[in-house]
């Protein structure tokens, strides 16, 4: 299930908590919008990972902290350290394998 966002408070506390997708998206977005079946998909299948997301428009600090110029923006992070980042819209195995390649 991917957790949205509200607070930045809620933000740090979830980054810290082992490996966690970042979502950065904008619901104007149109490849937002066609990555967002396929991150809910996604948080299924990988069950060791949390999936959050967190919209740009409404946490412009967030997206400017961790230079998000781009959206959809997927950081990974373990343990709190971003280890990946992946920018633009892409198919869901494409997706699987960047993201399971830096646990493998």
């Amino acid at each position: 299930m991917v957790k949205i966002i509200s607070t930045t408070p809620e933000f740090e506390k979830e980054v810290k908590s082992g490996m966690v997708v970042v979502d950065f998206f904008a619901n104007w977005c149109m490849p937002c919008l066609m990555m967002a079946p396929v991150i809910d998909e996604l948080s299924e299948k990988l069950e060791d990972i949390n999936f959050i997301k967190v919209d740009v428009d409404d946490h412009q600090e967030l997206a400017h902290k961790f230079g998000v110029m781009s959206i959809p923006t997927l950081i990974v992070f373990v343990d709190g350290k971003e280890v990946n980042r992946i920018v633009g819209a892409m198919p869901e195995e494409a997706l699987t394998e960047k993201i399971m390649g830096l646990f493998a």
